[in-house]
């Protein structure tokens, strides 16, 4: 029931959802209907690319939730991969991601990705992304070298990539008279034919098709009713389900929570990638400490100055993340230190301020100088590798709902995330997906109006604390929890207290009118949920879920963990 078009606790028992039809809406005067052709839901790489791709071909909406700018991507510092180099292959960069990804990864999606970054990365740099040059050849672009590769195959502007990437692309989208970004505009949820025959109790469509969504404009407090020929989702991480993340605030899970709401597969949500090396910053504040200081020969240290990397991989630092962060995370919990330290002191500070300064000039501001002592780092949640599936061309299980970025499982990156394949999925699968919808947009049949959300008998909010009590304690739970190491009776734990917030979450849903805290919260507790479910059900360690009840990999699970919502 949840999600509308009627919200009230008494609307529901007394099942007036049954007697809506499309046919019967009324309310809507022709030209004020909320509708496109192309419904965007995000305001990242992913969905500014196919902005870009898909406003030629008809009328593209971006929703996002606050500012435009402020998305994951934005914040990305270390790069995007490509085997840029003679000395580099895509061969190579297919290996290493297949080894990061522990044996999960869909070798199609690996070799097609790799195969064609180059190119993706080229129409980045048309559109006016400027990567860093070699000062001795500004003809040539200098390479990164990070965890997981085996060559230098990271471009890369400073250690603000995403923030140049999005500045281009940003300027780019503000020329174009067919793109519409509307902000403060935050999704409760996906409308579909068959949520709507739920709702008359008929039985739904095989398969299923998007239609549009209920959308919160968090100015007002109204929700419209946006119709789209095509939704597709780019909403990126879900970081902020943890109570430590490098994510910024935007990252609560929304597109996985109501893709799999809407029926969609989600898979691999057990899969979370914490970053080993975010700043340790008791007074608040998490700040990514990017992957490329190690590649240019970082040392984590124990604080009496020990290098411990040698006692988990030979390739020390530059081991996959999730090897990183389990050392770092052993390393804290047998020495009791709060941090481990990350040392930058063996290059010249002109080479820091060069290379790094964004993350020099952070550091400064906070009393630490990386020039001349190590930097405080733990680990600490930042990206999901499971998600909404989707085919090659990005479509999900929901015909013309489509979903771009890191709210998919695509299947490249497997167990475990190879580094700087994020920005470099987004760019590829914004192509593929842009390809489909250009061909299919002529074909559609004309936009038509979504019942209008009615709220009911729905009060307003008057304990915005029950709101933030839910919220802190699920992300408490999913730390202590469901972390960096599981057990079976912690994941137990976490399930028997989350089916209890999950109650009290729908109660405060159906009694008060939406705001925009309430919906992140039931976005964050059903990804929290996700995320239990699925560890619970990989009994191994693979990749970046280790539990110590089942701490080898076991060749029965090489399969991929998938939820589905049922009826």
């Amino acid at each position: 029931m949840a999600g509308g078009p009627y919200k009230g606790r008494q609307v529901q028992q007394e099942g007036r959802c049954a007697r809506f039809t499309l046919a019967e809406v009324t309310g809507y005067e022709a030209g004020i209907v909320p509708k496109t052709d192309v419904l965007i839901i995000g305001s990242g790489l992913a969905g500014m690319r196919l902005a870009l791709e898909l406003a030629p071909h008809g009328s593209v909406t971006v929703l996002t939730k606050g500012a435009r700018e402020e998305n994951n991507s934005r914040y990305a510092q270390g790069g995007i991969a490509a085997a840029w180099h003679d000395e580099d292959s895509w061969q190579d960069h297919v290996r290493d991601t297949l080894v990061a990804g522990a044996g999960l990864c869909r070798r199609d999606v690996v070799e097609r990705t790799a195969r064609e970054a180059p190119e993706r990365v080229r129409e980045l740099i048309e559109l006016g992304v400027e990567f860093d040059r070699w000062e001795e050849d500004p003809t040539d672009y200098d390479l990164h070298k990070e965890g997981g590769h085996s060559r230098r195959r990271i471009l890369h502007a400073k250690d603000l990539t995403g923030a140049e990437i999005m500045r281009a692309l940003f300027a780019r989208v503000d020329e174009h008279p067919a793109i519409s970004v509307l902000e403060q505009r935050m999704v409760v949820d996906l409308v579909t034919e068959g949520s709507l025959a739920r709702r008359r109790q008929a039985l739904p469509p095989h398969p299923d098709r998007v239609l549009g969504a209920y959308v919160l404009n968090c100015e007002n407090g109204e929700v419209e009713a946006w119709s789209a020929k095509v939704v597709l989702l780019c909403t990126g991480g879900a970081g902020k389900v943890y109570l430590y993340t490098s994510n910024p605030d935007v990252a609560t899970g929304d597109g996985v929570a109501m893709a799999y709401r809407a029926g969609a597969r989600v898979a691999n949500m057990e899969f979370v990638q914490f970053h080993p090396t975010v700043l340790y910053n008791p007074a608040g504040g998490s700040f990514l400490i990017s992957e490329a200081l190690r590649g240019e020969g970082g040392i984590l240290r124990l604080p009496n100055g020990e290098a411990f990397m040698s006692r988990y991989d030979s390739r020390l630092e530059l081991a996959p993340r999730d090897i990183v962060a389990r050392a770092i995370d052993s390393e804290l919990k047998r020495t009791g230190a709060d941090a481990v330290l990350l040392d930058m002191t063996h290059l010249s500070r002109a080479e820091i301020e060069h290379k790094f300064p964004n993350i020099h000039e952070h550091c400064l501001a906070l009393g630490l100088d990386m020039a001349t002592r190590p930097i405080p780092v733990v680990p600490a949640a930042h990206y999901v590798c499971g998600g909404v599936m989707t085919s090659l061309q990005g479509e999900t299980d929901i015909h013309n709902l489509f979903a771009v970025g890191e709210v998919t499982c695509t299947g490249l990156h497997g167990a475990n995330r190879l580094a700087s394949n994020s920005l470099l999925e987004a760019i590829s699968f914004a192509h593929h997906a842009a390809q489909v919808v250009r061909a299919r947009l002529p074909v559609l049949p004309a936009v038509e109006p979504i019942p209008p959300w009615d709220s009911g008998l729905a009060s307003e909010p008057d304990e915005q604390v029950v709101i933030t009590q839910i919220w802190d304690e699920i992300r408490r739970l999913m730390w202590n929890y469901v972390g960096i190491v599981r057990s079976s009776r912690r994941l137990r734990r976490a399930r028997a207290r989350l089916d209890l917030v999950e109650g009290e979450i729908e109660a405060y849903y159906w009694d008060f009118k939406l705001t925009g805290d309430l919906i992140e919260l039931r976005n964050i507790a059903t990804v929290a949920g996700l995320v239990v479910d699925s560890a619970m059900r990989r009994r191994e360690s693979r990749g970046l879920h280790f539990t110590l009840d089942y701490p080898e990999a076991d060749p029965r699970f090489v399969r991929d963990t998938i939820l589905q919502k049922r009826w």
